[in-house]
């Protein structure tokens, strides 16, 4: 009987099946910069296993066990001269049994531009990926998933936008302009419900299939690069979702914050959401903690990066989907919540690997001084890594601005002292800048509305030395008005993405006379930014607002873009002198939206509230 179980054994070892249910990295690439990979193992007892590898130039360095028994941590060396290739990884128990696992090892093959990172000449669309079209209505449910249906009436179920969906209209939005896209996170979220929006990710190796597949997320990337597009992953590094498959069965203690509350079934102690004591001289421990560690909801676990092993898994994580799929930036969710040392590590490695790479952090405040705390370069005694970080105080001075009353503190000075602040940054153009995302109210509503005043916004953050984000819909003036804040509403299905869509923005069929004319205004100046040296690297100058105007200059070289907000109804005569030292007197002008010329002399009409957007480029 036991050499039949022995038999047995050896079989099922030689043709791969055995208790080993994941190792991940689930593959990894010779010639980076740290020649370290920690891989995770985890299937029934592997604790027990040591493992061996005999590949050439590839050596097991350390191994750990878990507080689990059912995990196994290996340290691998891989030096200059390991050949790419697939390999066993021999495990063996005390008692001489063994299993293998075969790995692979890649050639790193991809071009450098393949990692060259978005910047301030980009324009980027943010999508919703469930919310803006369903390509393969093949995928929209899954059986075998916790969240089995989609129902288009409920704001926060699923509706069946996926990734053939953001393929299918590559063209809209390269016609429009945008040189980017930033996809909310594609990977599982194995929720029982809410499950859409991707933000409680449950396996961070796998694309969640009712979005598609690995290769389909591969084939959006080679397909946006075929049109000078980058594709920016949303990663999220602070949380997962309560049902990723290791929260049955955890390997540390401390793996998840307030792990020993969760497993005993107690109350979760939640995020105070105090950011500032991130940077705070004076801030007491207890919020610290609080802020840090403490969970957004109870269905989303909060991540300890100060577990070492933790933190080598989501920095190993990250350089896997870069190098997977040839990234052109990260957008880092929630980035003050995580342990703020290992954000500065986690940013460190993939700068180290990916010098010409970009990362922005999303810091939600309207204080240019959190916002600038984060930033690469800032002398603050952090080093943080980050070259971009997101301008809400911008996006909050701007809607204020435009909402308010004109008087000597309201209204467009508003604009002016916000963009004053720019002294603080490191390299303010390496900020990014929105009018609205897919957690905030849509611009439109946020501007009560209000046409000329949403135009002025886009115009304004258009022109500005500034990475530019547009969220889907604002072209069209997409709104949430019957329910201001409401994510479900926000995040409403694109017009033309569903086969029974009663209009289509993609193709401009049914869509009313002020929705055009929204995307044909942004669609030009977009397009006229992709090409502008005075918007990208030019030299800018403002004017103090006076009389409910405000004007905004850049240059470079023989072009110079003029930008004037005016809130003032009926026909305005703006007195040119006091502007002089732009050098445009007697200059000839295009109007960029309306393609007029004009002559800049003593005085420029403006006929009507709104944008005047010129430009010295004459065609």
């Amino acid at each position: 009987m036991k050499k039949l179980i022995l038999l047995f054994a050896l079989i099922t070892a030689a043709n791969g099946f055995s208790q080993i249910d994941r190792v991940e990295p689930p593959n990894w690439w010779i010639g980076f910069e740290d020649n370290s990979l920690q891989l995770l193992v985890h299937g029934e007892n592997m604790g027990n296993y040591e493992p061996s590898i005999d590949h050439e130039g590839v050596k097991i360095e350390k191994t750990h066990k878990a507080d689990s028994p059912n995990y196994l941590f290996i340290d691998v060396i891989i030096s200059e001269n390991a050949k790419a290739g697939t390999f066993d990884i021999v495990f063996e128990d005390s008692e001489g049994d063994a299993q293998t696992y075969e790995y692979e090892l890649k050639e790193r093959n991809r071009p450098e531009e393949h990692f060259i990172g978005f910047d301030n000449t980009d324009a980027i669309y943010l999508i919703t990926p469930d919310r803006f079209a369903n390509g393969d209505t093949s995928n929209d449910t899954d059986a075998s998933l916790n969240e089995k249906t989609i129902d288009r009436a409920d704001d926060y179920a699923r509706h069946g936008g996926d990734i053939r969906g953001i393929i299918d209209h590559l063209d809209y939005i390269d016609e429009m302009g945008f040189t980017a896209i930033w996809s909310s996170p594609l990977l599982i979220n194995d929720m029982k419900s809410g499950s859409y929006h991707g933000y409680a990710i449950t396996d961070f190796y796998r694309v969640d299939p009712r979005f598609g597949s690995l290769e389909e997320y591969k084939e959006l990337v080679e397909k946006t690069r075929e049109k000078d597009i980058k594709i920016i992953m949303d990663q999220v590094a602070n949380h997962s979702g309560v049902e990723h498959w290791w929260m049955k069965d955890l390997p540390f203690d401390d793996w998840v914050n307030y792990q020993q509350r969760f497993e005993d079934g107690e109350e979760i102690v939640y995020s105070n959401h105090r950011r500032t004591t991130n940077q705070d001289l004076y801030a007491s421990e207890y919020d610290k903690k609080r802020m840090n560690d403490g969970w957004f909801v109870r269905t989303m676990p909060d991540l300890n990066q100060r577990n070492p092993f933790m933190a080598e898994y989501i920095i190993q994580n990250s350089i896997w989907w870069i190098e997977t799929l040839g990234l052109g930036g990260i957008r880092q969710d929630t980035y003050p919540y995580p342990d703020k040392e290992f954000m500065g590590e986690w940013a460190g490695a993939i700068m180290k690997e990916y010098p010409n790479f970009n990362i922005v952090g999303e810091e939600w405040s309207s204080n240019p001084l959190l916002i600038r705390y984060w930033q690469d370069g800032v002398d603050n005694g952090y080093d943080s890594n980050l070259r971009s970080t997101m301008d809400f105080a911008m996006q909050t001075n701007i809607v204020q601005g435009l909402n308010e009353d004109e008087s000597w503190g309201t209204g467009l000075i508003k604009l002016y002292d916000g963009l004053a602040n720019d002294f603080a940054y490191a390299s303010p153009e390496d900020i990014l800048l929105f009018p609205d995302n897919h957690d905030m109210s849509r611009i439109y509503t946020q501007l009560k509305e209000d046409v000329p005043n949403t135009k002025m916004a886009l115009s304004y953050i258009l022109v500005l030395p500034r990475i530019v984000q547009i969220y889907y819909g604002t072209e069209i003036l997409m709104d949430d008005t019957a329910k201001p804040g409401d994510h479900g509403l926000i995040r409403t299905e694109f017009p033309g993405g569903w086969s029974d869509s009663e209009s289509n923005a993609f193709t401009g069929e049914g869509l009313s006379s002020e929705e055009k004319d929204m995307q044909n205004f942004l669609k030009t100046l977009l397009n006229y930014r992709k090409n502008s040296q005075a918007i990208q690297n030019g030299k800018t100058k403002h004017f103090a607002p006076e009389a409910g105007t405000y004007l905004i200059s850049r240059s470079s070289g023989d072009e110079t873009v003029v930008l004037i907000l005016n809130k003032n109804e009926g026909n305005t005569q703006l007195e040119l002198d006091r502007f002089s030292e732009l050098g445009l007197e007697n200059a000839q002008l295009r109007n960029v939206i309306t393609g007029e010329t004009l002559k800049w002399d003593d005085k420029l009409e403006l006929p009507a509230r709104g944008a005047y957007f010129l430009s010295t480029k004459l065609n």
